[in-house]
């Protein structure tokens, strides 16, 4: 359990809504609010997408992130109060997440460095399918999927798109990654793969000026690409903090059961 004195000064963000804009008032009128360079803890106010930004921006600061859900989707997010802020912060549990690195080659030799959060994923621009060899850990695995696109997710990322495009759902620790295809055509019975983190993904692009593809590490974005590599970035130690019982590793594992 973490002590209250490592949370006296707090950093509130929120995103644009209403809500998230009513909470911020309220919060901040409370208990002050600090520059997120100088807090003990950046509070977050909204929804995931918040949540995501957030985490990127303070990606390399070491500090803890707290999510509360004053946005739309808030798998991320610990529900709303404004009482006794502190001492919940005191009592949350901390889950420790590492981000994906993407460096995608675009067809100009142009290379494009970003980290992902969820997932990164490659998808077809046009309205014919991406034709993608996969190698992992430089060695083939797959030399032709055609498909609309696909995917390597982690296990935070695993309950978002991942599981929307029927990837797996991953335990939060587990030291595992998933490579999802996105409506796959041929070989129309592949489901993807189970990888462990430790795993380096090179997807390369097949005949990329006729069927020109997209790869996105979360929200940024690098058009036109030849190749992309992907590795979990061990490097980076991102800590979200969580309400007792409502932990990141319990919502996922509640995501399995299917309520």
């Amino acid at each position: 359990m973490t002590s209250p004195q490592q949370y006296e000064r707090i950093a509130f963000v929120a995103s644009a809504g209403a809500e998230a804009q009513q909470a911020l008032t309220q919060l901040t009128d409370m208990y002050g609010s600090h520059d997120p360079a100088s807090a003990d803890v950046v509070v977050a106010l909204g929804g995931d997408g918040l949540m995501l930004q957030t985490l990127h921006r303070h990606m390399r600061s070491g500090k803890p992130i707290y999510g509360m859900h004053r946005g739309t989707v808030g798998f991320l997010m610990n529900e709303y109060s404004t009482h006794d802020l502190r001492s919940r912060l005191a009592s949350a549990r901390e889950s420790v997440i590492h981000p994906l690195l993407m460096r995608a080659t675009d067809i100009h030799d142009k290379v494009h460095l970003h980290h992902a959060i969820n997932e990164v994923s490659l998808f077809r621009q046009t309205h014919q399918a991406a034709r993608l060899r996969i190698l992992i850990d430089e060695r083939e695995r797959m030399a032709e999927l055609i498909a609309d696109g696909i995917l390597v997710a982690t296990p935070a990322g695993s309950t978002a798109y991942n599981l929307s495009a029927q990837g797996p759902i991953l335990p939060i620790n587990a030291a595992l990654l998933a490579l999802t295809p996105i409506s796959a055509f041929r070989p129309r019975r592949w489901r993807g793969a189970l990888l462990p983190n430790t795993a380096f993904v090179v997807i390369e692009v097949l005949e990329g000026e006729k069927r020109p593809v997209a790869a996105v590490a979360d929200h940024d974005e690098a058009r036109d690409v030849r190749r992309v590599e992907v590795l979990s970035d061990k490097t980076i130690s991102m800590r979200m903090l969580f309400d007792p019982g409502h932990s990141l590793e319990e919502r996922i594992l509640r995501e399995q059961f299917g309520y």
